[in-house]
């Protein structure tokens, strides 16, 4: 499936428009990870901007969550590779990551979410304005943006062999490139 496709069943499943940027943020720190790894991004990218397609149908349940996505996008014809990606990004299931892509979903989604906090309290509120050092600062204050969860960041030390530091400036380029999309 092409992105434009994949773009529009995201959007058939979806309605918030934050969730909908959420799955763009997700997308290009998916491709800029996979760029890093030498990896192909638009797959590593589809994963990304598919990774929360179920979100408004489980309406919460986080124990669905991401096992209904998983078969959502199995339905369309996606591989193994993306399928378990995305059922695997989320911890609720207690079930690791796989492959390098799965390992870079689940790290991504939560700081994709410290970014835009960041961004937002930023007196310009543009994410180009954003440095690395406020990132770190604001990971290291747990109270600062809950529900970006620390411990799955922390992972990218273990599953892909990346320091926080070095981990967030990849998630935050890729980002940046989307600015106007994100409207960050």
């Amino acid at each position: 499936m092409k992105r434009k496709e994949a773009f529009q069943k995201l959007k058939e499943h979806l309605k918030n428009k934050n969730l909908i940027k959420h799955s763009l943020a997700v997308e290009a720190a998916m491709r800029e990870m996979a760029e890093h790894f030498g990896e192909d991004k638009n797959r590593w990218g589809l994963a990304g901007l598919l990774h929360d397609i179920d979100y408004e149908e489980v309406e919460g349940e986080m124990e669905k969550h991401s096992l209904v996505g998983a078969k959502i996008v199995e339905d369309y014809g996606f591989d193994e590779e993306i399928v378990n990606a995305i059922k695997t990004h989320n911890p609720a299931h207690g079930e690791e990551p796989q492959s390098l892509m799965g390992k870079a979903l689940y790290c991504i989604d939560p700081a994709t979410g410290l970014v835009v906090a960041n961004t937002l309290v930023l007196p310009s509120k543009k994410i180009k304005d954003l440095t690395l050092e406020s990132l770190v600062k604001h990971f290291n204050r747990p109270a600062f943006a809950k529900g970006a969860t620390r411990e799955n960041m922390r992972k990218s030390k273990e599953y892909l062999d990346l320091e926080l530091e070095e981990f967030l400036e990849i998630i935050l380029k890729g980002m940046k490139k989307i600015s106007e999309e994100l409207d960050l």
